[in-house]
């Protein structure tokens, strides 16, 4: 959490954390949204899945699930539909692309990008590493495993 500030603030404006690992129950089952946001000015929630890993078109599915529960569970009359952004570790354009071809709901893929950081910010910011262990522990202590998901 002490990372959050800054994160949101790199965000832009308009984003109110809702939480992490954040609870959704579903025909009796546990699904966990890796991080859910509200941007109070285009009135939206934003659903951010997290991939310690490459990208799989799998991982769309997931999001659309979460999504189109959001958008059933959470979401207020007068609020737009909610967002996806599945952020990986690596992404293959054409595979991304073909992905996403056909999908009705907002989704964005992105890689995400540590190397390109200059030494006296790569300093002052928390590793992949950190930030993946910091993500992976819930409230209750338990580890989420990304890898898996």
């Amino acid at each position: 959490m002490k990372h959050l500030r800054s994160f949101l603030l790199e965000l832009g404006i308009g984003f109110a954390f809702v939480g992490d690992n954040y609870h959704l129950e579903i025909d009796g089952r546990d699904y966990y949204v890796d991080l859910l946001f509200y941007h109070y000015r285009i009135k939206a929630f934003i659903v951010i899945e997290l991939k310690a890993r490459a990208f799989d078109p799998r991982d769309l599915g997931q999001l659309n699930f979460y999504l189109s529960a959001v958008d059933d569970l959470l979401r207020h009359p007068g609020d737009k539909n909610t967002i996806g952004l599945l952020l990986c570790k690596d992404k293959q354009h054409v595979t991304a692309e073909y992905a996403l071809r056909g999908m009705t709901q907002p989704v964005g893929i992105s890689k995400y990008q540590t190397e390109i950081l200059p030494g006296e910010l790569k300093e002052e910011l928390p590793s992949v590493e950190e930030l993946e262990q910091e993500l992976n522990l819930t409230n209750t202590g338990k580890v989420h495993d990304f890898e898996t998901d």
